[in-house]
Order: C-alpha cells, then sequence, then structure tokens
C-alpha cells in the first residue's frame, strides 16, 4: 500500500502530466478553428464578444449622498465609502446624509 507522501507525489506528478496534455490539445485545436475559420471565411468579428455587458455600465449616476462639512458624495453604489461609515459607527443614520 502507498504511503500518504508517496499519492501526493503522484498526484502532482498527475497534474504535470495532464497540463502538459492540455496545453497540446489546445495547440491542435486553435490549428484546426484557425483553418476551419479560413476555410469558410469566418472572422474574429464573426465569432462576437461573447461577454455580455449592462446597458448601464459605465454611465455615471447621480450622487445619492453627500457629506455635510466636507462635500464629498456617494452614489449609493459599491463599497460604502469611509467618510459615510466612520459617520454610521458614531450613531448617525445613513438616511441623514441624502441629497434631497
Amino acid at each position: 500500500m502507498s504511503s500518504y507522501k508517496e499519492l501526493l507525489s503522484q498526484i502532482e506528478a498527475l497534474k504535470q502530466q495532464a497540463e502538459s496534455q492540455r496545453k497540446n490539445e489546445i495547440s491542435s485545436v486553435i490549428a484546426d478553428i484557425r483553418a476551419k475559420m479560413l476555410e469558410y471565411g469566418i472572422t474574429v468579428a464573426d465569432l462576437g464578444s461573447g461577454a455580455r455587458t449592462s446597458r448601464s455600465k459605465g454611465m455615471t449616476v447621480a450622487a445619492k449622498y453627500r457629506h455635510p462639512r466636507t462635500g464629498e458624495t456617494w452614489t449609493g453604489r459599491g463599497k460604502m465609502p469611509k467618510w459615510l461609515q466612520a459617520e454610521v459607527n458614531t450613531g448617525k443614520r445613513k438616511e441623514d446624509f441624502l441629497i434631497v
């Protein structure tokens, strides 16, 4: 029966072997894809990006909260800024800083 260390060594060797095989297969797959793209006249643009993007991504959003002394603002999206977190930690409510 194999020891624990021997099994770990075998696992590591198999991982390296699998990664090597993966790289070899990727090379042949890429070559096949290129050949088919040339054969059918397909361009990278024809494939599309595949990534779905939000319509609102990149759009600026009006500030929703403002610090009365410093004038710092926050839209209410993402992580709460340090200035607002500090005020909330002192017992104030986030709603106290709403821009009306």
